[in-house]
């Protein structure tokens, strides 16, 4: 298996990262997550563009140019064969000696690419998940995509040890933010809704997508804090991800929604979506 290390493919059982690495001892770095479709990256540009944005947030110059990143996760498809599956990319702010929270604008950034066949599983996009509701107590540049998640990590534990599959994040009770790794839509009177994209969520790219594609399509939508009673009274909840695509939530807090079953809202987005992976990437899923 070939993985990426500064710009070379090289083996996994190969590649090393200094034990001084910021990223390791202060979570000093950024990532981005990208679906393959049968050997195509959806949504290349978009997720490129947000690394450098988060890049940019934090004061971290990326030391390659954005085609030349596409390149190397290009030649990571081709390296692994890779059909169906995901791209994970991290860079940190590099090795610095002695550890000091202050940064030296000297330091050089480590860049690491993985890769993991994930074929599709469209009878889950059609069976949904569960879901329970967390208190949101994240820091408050959720927009940027850091390597930061203990936060996420616990709530996605907390879920799982609920026996549910996701947990919904709140700040209040009048204040649904996102997932612990995706965005979270409710539909109601035929209208979607979503959080804004601001500093409390982050802005998923199969987010911007199913907006994207909403109102190509006449579909309602609402950007806007929704509340937990508004969730829980919702026609239809739905996460995204770029492995999710468009999942329907089914139970909350053990309490159903909607008749429990995907919406027909849920439904026609995610076919919107399968129709522009296969234009986007010419391929036939």
């Amino acid at each position: 298996m070939k993985v990426i290390l500064n710009g070379q493919l090289v083996e996994r059982t190969e590649a090393k990262v200094d034990i001084e690495d910021r990223g390791y001892q202060f979570g000093d770095g950024i990532y981005e997550g990208f679906r393959v479709y049968q050997s195509c990256i959806f949504t290349f540009d978009e997720h490129i563009a947000r690394l450098f944005h988060s890049a940019e947030l934090i004061d971290l110059e990326i030391p390659y140019t954005k085609e030349q990143l596409k390149e190397q996760l290009t030649e990571l498809i081709t390296a692994n064969q890779l059909g169906d599956g995901m791209i994970y990319l991290q860079i940190s702010r590099g090795t610095q000696m002695p550890r000091n929270h202050v940064y030296l604008p000297s330091n050089e950034p480590v860049l690491m690419a993985t890769s993991m066949a994930a074929p599709r599983d469209p009878a889950s996009f059609e069976k949904g998940i569960t879901a329970i509701t967390a208190v949101d107590d994240r820091w408050l540049h959720c927009d940027i995509k850091s390597l930061n998640l203990l936060g996420n990590v616990l709530a996605k534990n907390q879920a799982a040890k609920a026996g549910a599959d996701e947990a919904i994040l709140y700040r209040d009770e009048d204040h649904v933010t996102e997932c612990s790794h995706s965005n979270v839509f409710i539909v109601k009177d035929n209208t979607l809704i979503t959080h804004p994209a601001n500093n409390f969520v982050l802005n998923g790219i199969t987010r911007q997508t199913i907006l994207k594609l909403a109102k190509e399509n006449d579909i309602a939508v609402e950007e806007r804090v929704f509340s937990l009673a508004e969730l829980k009274q919702a026609d239809e909840v739905f996460i995204s991800s770029i492995m999710a695509e468009v999942t329907p939530v089914t139970t909350i807090d053990d309490e159903t929604i909607g008749n429990g079953t995907r919406g027909p809202l849920s439904t026609e987005l995610e076919q919107y979506f399968v129709a522009e992976i296969e234009k986007t990437c010419g391929v036939e899923l």
